[in-house]
């Protein structure tokens, strides 16, 4: 036991400052086998990379991509009626920035250093996009009115802090905008889905899908852990049903048997048949996902919010589904992220998404033989999309403090 005496201080040990230097002797190369794992890694990383870039550097032909850049984005999309995605997009910039700004509200700093860091990369990326001088600079515009709708919605956020309930039903408004200018009627001119190519045909089914999925698969959840037997029954073989049918299989029957069950000349759009099926599809792992969130709620909760004279609805609305949500953020995340990269089966189907329009592009005398080149600018497309959607989700889970 130690004795202090009068006037004597208790000091605090000393702090041990881990430099990155140390910190690569402890994790790397100790002990000795750890360090020939490394070493044998570290060579053939740096043999594939040599590789891949004298590759990069010298036989690959990339004048494919600048070439087919419009092919690749936006597929046959009529060019006088390109500014309505230009306003979309602008719409959607903005508006993600406002909601940014809204969430962060009560940051101490909107802009970290690695934000600003992550901000002056994609600044730089639209510089050298392969495209015309005055698309990068509307590219460039984007990425200025994210900040500002960031730097806005602080601001905002800040003087009324209700400011959210008004940023989700921006959305709610976008999404039915989106519909109208992509596909025009009421004022603007009409756009065949057939012209729905690329990557917008990829991000939008994508997007339905997602939004149309959610609340299928939350009602699925509920339904499999209800009391009443023909409810539940109904949704465990929804469930088990789907889950054991490839999904390959659920976008042929819809393309081919769903207008066999409709009055004779109605047939549904091809791309509403995909998302019928991506959405089904998708709906019932969603419910898995949420299920198991509703199993790991205590059934005290429910117990005391009865006690304290909530009734069911209000038990499951705002005591129960929230935690449940909350605690399986990265599952739902994970089958979003799932489901964007499954929309490259739709070109197996005959819509020419982002792979469909690559193949049509492999397929052009001039470009034969160029499937590393494609095929590379297809992952890093869907790369970006996926790794946004992972941070978004990191991102979320720390402001909720899961």
């Amino acid at each position: 036991m130690t004795t202090l005496t009068p006037g004597s201080q208790e000091l605090a040990p000393p702090e041990i400052q881990d430099t990155p230097l140390n910190w690569i002797k402890k994790n790397l190369f100790s002990p000795w086998y750890n360090a020939l794992i490394t070493l044998i890694l570290l060579g053939l990383f740096v043999y594939v990379a040599y590789n891949f870039g004298f590759w990069a550097a010298t036989d690959a032909k990339w004048d494919v991509i600048p070439r087919n850049l419009k092919l690749f984005i936006v597929g046959r999309y009529p060019n006088e009626q390109l500014w309505r995605l230009w306003l979309l997009l602008a719409l959607t910039c903005g508006l993600a920035g406002l909601s940014w700004g809204v969430i962060a509200r009560k940051a101490a700093k909107l802009f970290s250093k690695e934000i600003l860091i992550g901000i002056g990369v994609a600044a730089f990326v639209c510089l050298l996009i392969p495209t015309a001088f005055p698309n990068r600079l509307l590219l460039l515009g984007m990425v200025g009115l994210i900040v500002a709708g960031a730097w806005v919605g602080k601001q905002l956020g800040q003087a009324q802090p209700g400011l959210g309930k008004w940023v989700s039903l921006g959305w709610s408004l976008l999404f039915v905008m989106s519909l109208w200018l992509i596909g025009g009627s009421g004022g603007l001119e009409a756009v065949s889905t057939n012209e729905w190519q690329g990557l917008l045909l990829t991000v939008f089914t994508a997007a339905i899908s997602i939004v149309l999925c959610f609340p299928i698969g939350v009602i699925f959840a509920l339904g499999r852990q209800s009391t009443l037997p023909v409810v539940r029954w109904l949704s465990i073989a929804y469930i088990e049903l789907v889950r054991g049918v490839p999904l390959i299989t659920i976008l042929f029957m819809g393309q081919v048997l769903i207008p066999l069950f409709l009055p004779e000349g109605m047939r549904p759009d091809r791309v509403i048949r995909a998302v019928v099926g991506l959405t089904l599809f998708s709906s019932a792992y969603l419910a898995e996902n949420v299920r198991g969130g509703l199993q790991s709620i205590p059934r005290g909760q429910a117990e005391a919010s009865r006690a304290l004279g909530l009734s069911t609805p209000l038990t499951l609305i705002l005591i129960v589904m929230p935690q449940a949500l909350k605690a399986v953020i990265p599952a739902i995340v994970g089958q979003f992220i799932s489901l964007f990269q499954d929309t490259t089966l739709l070109a197996i189907v005959g819509l020419v998404e982002l792979l469909g329009i690559s193949n049509s592009i492999l397929a052009n005398p001039q470009f034969l033989g160029r499937f590393m080149e494609v095929y590379l600018f297809d992952a890093a497309l869907f790369w970006i999309f996926c790794y946004t959607m992972s941070v978004a989700s990191k991102r979320l889970e720390k402001k909720l403090n899961v």
